[in-house]
């Protein structure tokens, strides 16, 4: 019998004064009685517009099935046949604006929670199968890719399935690109990256870390050693800052770096010496993703007062629902319609205060969303000893500098044919936030998996 129910089954939770003094996974998971009951949500639809929101074309209604038939193993082949990166997916994927968007249960009541039903299989796997992915036979093909973050190991995983020996080149001394620099331990464990990486090494994919592209070795050195293509999934790691008066003060971090001495370095471990600022107050610039996962971050290494400033108002923060939700349950004071203009510094060159004026949403600009406007006469001091920036990255320019042929456009991402993902360059391939700059992890493995076709298509030729 279909479960007719107009909510989804919740998904238990940490309390939120205990979870934002520790890095445990917020959300804590379905149980198997909790994922059969949300699974028989699922209506089945004919048409199954949930496969055509997701950029990676998961077999949604076929997996999920299976859930609420209590086969778990068999959706997790079901999922994995064309995502291999589930765990990761199911917890940080935005499933609002993309499957759960298009689900028709949404039109009277919530979508089926999709996400938690991709993490609960992926998760049941880990727990209860030995399994390993079978190694195919080799092609004799090789190809190279750059960056083992999502775009890059989707990628690297989808050729390896095709029988060409990938090779992937980090410049991290980890796999996971911003899965394990940027994206906290409470969102998503970095055990479950590690899990999800191991995979595609079961598959035969030859992870080379500490390398870097442009510097260690060029795109044309890649080529002059045997690989027939090359992927460029580098990722947009170059921050972005306001250039107002008092930046290049201590204690103003970017999102990037705070976030990466944070995760990637361990910062919030007594056993890690990452040196990073003991604030008491914090304020972080922006209204993303990574500003939610900056202030949580801030406050859970010990900050007492945490603000989010933003130039526009709640309903407009880029940020998903989810995650503005749980900065607000753990204390985060959001300060909308804001906009510093200055960071003030005390005697000895640290940062004292942030100098903000009031704003007034006026007529929408060319991004849809209507403009901020600056109240005359409003400026005032908020307190704080930290300022988080986080208004967007680009792509580092290190490749594109160091490699003939490679277009960009005026903000540094990599041009690319849309359809095939192939650069102005012949055999060179690029997808993710190198070519669109900062954007999400699903985005970025859809255009992974749209370059492993085709250069699958260009070296069958």
């Amino acid at each position: 019998m279909p479960n007719m129910s107009l909510k989804k089954v919740p998904m238990p939770e940490q309390d939120p004064n205990i979870r934002n003094k520790n890095f445990l996974e917020v959300a804590e998971g379905y149980t198997e009685e909790m994922a059969k009951e949300e699974a028989a949500r699922c209506l089945n639809c004919k048409n199954k517009p949930c496969v055509n929101g997701c950029p990676v074309n998961v077999r949604i209604p076929e997996f999920i099935a299976k859930v609420a038939a209590g086969e778990f193993e068999e959706a997790y082949k079901i999922i994995t046949s064309t995502n291999g990166l589930p765990a990761v997916c199911g917890r940080v994927c935005p499933q609002e604006s993309q499957c759960e968007g298009k689900c028709v249960r949404g039109i009277k009541g919530e979508p089926v929670a999709i996400g938690r039903l991709e993490r609960f299989c992926a998760d049941y796997h880990m727990k209860n199968s030995a399994a390993k992915a079978e190694k195919p036979k080799s092609n004799g093909k090789k190809v190279a890719v750059v960056g083992a973050g999502p775009s890059g190991l989707t990628c690297a995983g989808d050729l390896a399935k095709k029988g060409y020996e990938v090779t992937v080149f980090e410049a991290f001394h980890t796999a996971g690109g911003v899965l394990v620099y940027g994206i906290p331990e409470f969102r998503l464990p970095k055990e479950i990256v590690h899990k999800e990486v191991k995979n595609l090494e079961d598959l035969g994919v030859e992870i080379q870390t500490n390398m870097i592209i442009g510097k260690t070795l060029s795109v044309d050195e890649l080529f002059e050693m045997g690989y027939k293509a090359v992927f460029i999934g580098s990722g947009a790691g170059l921050p972005s800052f306001m250039g107002i008066e008092g930046e290049d003060l201590i204690g103003v971090y970017s999102a990037n770096e705070y976030l990466t001495r944070t995760n990637l370095m361990k910062a919030y471990l007594d056993e890690y010496d990452t040196p990073i600022i003991k604030s008491r107050a914090v304020a972080v610039v922006g209204g993303g993703n990574v500003a939610m996962d900056a202030a949580r971050c801030a406050k859970r290494l010990g900050a007492e007062t945490v603000y989010i400033v933003y130039r526009r108002g709640l309903e407009e923060m880029p940020a998903r629902k989810e995650e503005i939700h749980h900065a607000m349950e753990e204390g985060i004071i959001f300060r909308n319609l804001t906009n510093p203009v200055k960071v003030l510094g005390d005697e000895s060159g640290r940062v004292r205060a942030v100098e903000c004026v009031e704003m007034e949403l006026g007529e929408p600009d060319e991004s849809g969303r209507r403009r901020p406007v600056v109240k005359e006469g409003s400026n005032f001091e908020l307190p704080v000893d930290t300022v988080i920036m986080s208004i967007g990255t680009s792509p580092n320019p290190l490749i594109r500098s160091t490699t003939q042929g490679l277009e960009t456009n005026k903000r540094g991402c990599l041009i690319v044919n849309e359809e095939t993902m192939q650069t102005t360059r012949e055999g060179v391939y690029a997808g993710g936030d190198a070519v669109t700059g900062a954007a999400t992890v699903i985005l970025a493995m859809g255009a992974g998996k749209q370059a492993a076709r085709s250069i699958d298509e260009y070296l069958s030729k």
